[in-house]
């Protein structure tokens, strides 16, 4: 994660020529921001004022301005004579655009606990290195438990969000493969189990098990088979296909729903997260992780490297592996698991990255995930929010459970809005602020390696929920990236969404964010788009 912290500047006047000032440091003290005239012109004074209806994004190397200009002549990417990039700020309408233009939102018709899921991307880069893949299997009735009618009662589904770094490629090819070769072990898995007459299911471990080899089986096809194909063709051609998803790498964060024992299983390798929300005695939602962050930064994970890495001083420096990858588990990422031999040879005959001075004993990176078990209630309500850090680097766990109850308690007023206004009705709350409740036990983060919201600070975010916080939205993962990016603050937003990469990439990361509902749906067999939360022309995806 690069981060550099910025300045949000209060501006009075007309670009170019108006006084400029800027929040610096913690943003209260005000300053005078260098570089830009003092003539003060008090805009609403002005006669023209009535014709402000631009806004102006300035980016300089430390800080971010924003101000009212004037005039119909463009202004996108001009740069000023303190070198610093100006650019036409979005209106709210545009910005509102930018945000649904990847949502996505289904509604799941199969009667066996899940209602619906909603699905957004918002980019940084350019492409977009975060990646996203769902699937629905219906079970052979040879593999599930049959109901009274004889019908098959069991779906396996999955959901994953995939944060990749230094490219596209890896998190693509978990995308395109990664549930296939996971369904692939647990379908060995169950198959072998039937053959046991003590036990016709699979232990926890064994299924933990599956989940893990069809992680590191694709690991291994990424880095290591991908060398065999490539030394034995002699092709640059074929090294630029086969080693991009080597060379560049990904966090994966995977979660499989057993409807038949309503188990939750969440693989995370990296450092996406995933928060169950579940409705507390209070009535207020409590937020429960289930994962943790996996960077140098998590003291488990240094210990668990160091331990195999004895003697190597540096193996975590300032919280990075060798000093510079900050996920300690991640796909891709070869040359922090070949050998010097291999990175320099492939470097010499095709391309490839130089190792490391500090690499010695490689792998230092796994691919192997830590897996939670958790036992989710449909009838309670229980939802999921799975996301790349990019999100929680601005809120925090109960903030995120928060506005998703806050996103249901506004559809319980709209009868017609497609979530099943029973469900939704079940949790109506007239108090303010987020229904949350705020666990002392939570106030540990980042102790523990749980990354914090350090873009609150970036921003210099203040005030409360009622002041924060705004529900404009039919689909509840950009509700999350809306209030993520400024909610009620609509220059903050306007301003974050209209940076261009690469300068996006100082204030914001990609985003990707799904949102699971659990609970009781109709049983039409279908998957349907919810096309009140969804941009045009997004298809179904087809079962495996």
């Amino acid at each position: 994660m690069y981060l550099r912290r910025f300045s949000v500047a209060v501006v009075s006047g007309l670009v170019g020529y108006g006084a400029w000032y800027a929040y610096k440091g913690n943003g209260t003290d005000l300053q005078q921001a260098p570089g830009f005239s003092t003539s003060a012109i008090n805009s609403l004074q002005n006669p023209q004022a009535t014709e402000i209806a631009r806004k102006a994004v300035i980016v300089g190397a430390d800080s971010l301005y924003t101000g009212p200009i004037t005039g119909e002549g463009p202004i996108s990417k001009d740069t000023d004579g303190a070198g610093r990039k100006v650019l036409e700020m979005l209106t709210p309408e545009q910005a509102t655009q930018k945000l649904r233009r990847n949502e996505e939102s289904y509604l799941v018709g199969r009667g066996k606990g899940v209602v619906r899921y909603d699905v957004v991307q918002v980019p940084s880069n350019d492409p977009i290195e975060d990646d996203h893949a769902e699937k629905i299997i219906e079970l052979p009735s040879a593999l599930s438990t049959a109901t009274a009618d004889g019908n098959p009662t069991s779906d396996w589904m999955f959901w994953g969000v995939f944060d990749g770094h230094a490219g596209w490629t890896t998190s693509a090819k978990l995308r395109q493969v990664l549930i296939s070769f996971v369904a692939r072990e647990l379908n060995n898995t169950y198959k072998a189990a039937l053959t046991n007459p003590s036990s016709k299911a699979p232990s926890h471990e064994a299924i933990e098990t599956a989940i893990k080899t069809g992680f590191t089986r694709l690991d291994h096809e990424i880095v290591h088979e991908s060398v065999e194909k490539v030394l034995k063709a002699n092709s640059k051609l074929v090294a630029a296909e086969l080693l991009a998803p080597a060379l560049s790498g990904s966090c994966a964060l995977l979660s499989f729903y057993d409807t038949n024992t309503n188990l939750l299983r969440v693989a995370c390798t990296g450092d996406s997260r995933a928060v169950l929300g579940r409705r507390g005695e209070s009535g207020k939602w409590i937020a429960t992780p289930l994962s943790v962050d996996q960077t140098g930064s998590n003291p488990d994970e240094e210990a668990r490297m160091r331990k195999l890495h004895p003697g190597e001083d540096g193996v975590i420096r300032n919280g990075r592996v060798l000093g510079g990858l900050e996920p300690s588990r991640a796909f891709g990422d070869a040359t922090y698991k070949w050998t010097r031999e291999v990175s320099e040879k492939l470097k010499r005959s095709f391309f490839g990255r130089t190792p490391s001075p500090n690499l010695r004993t490689p792998p230092y990176v796994t691919a192997e995930p830590v897996i939670t078990t958790t036992k989710i209630e449909p009838d309670k309500g229980d939802f999921l929010v799975m996301a790349t850090d990019g999100l929680w680097e601005m809120l925090t766990n109960e903030e995120v459970v928060g506005l998703v109850g806050q996103w249901i308690e506004k559809q319980s007023s709209d009868t017609k809005g497609n979530m099943g206004s029973s469900w939704v009705k079940m949790f109506s709350n007239e108090k303010k602020g987020l229904p949350v409740e705020h666990v002392k036990g939570n106030e540990r983060r980042g102790r523990d390696g749980q990354k914090q919201p350090i873009r609150q600070q970036q921003w210099g975010v203040k005030g409360g929920e009622n002041e924060r916080f705004v529900v404009e939205d039919k689909n509840v993962a950009t509700h999350l990236v809306r209030n993520a990016l400024g909610g009620k603050d609509r220059d903050m937003v306007c301003a974050l969404l209209t940076l261009p990469a690469p300068y996006s990439r100082r204030y914001r990361d990609d985003l990707t964010v799904e949102v699971i509902f659990f609970g009781n749906s109709d049983k039409s067999g279908d998957v349907v788009v919810n096309n009140e939360a969804s941009a045009s022309g997004h298809e179904v995806k087809a079962k495996l």
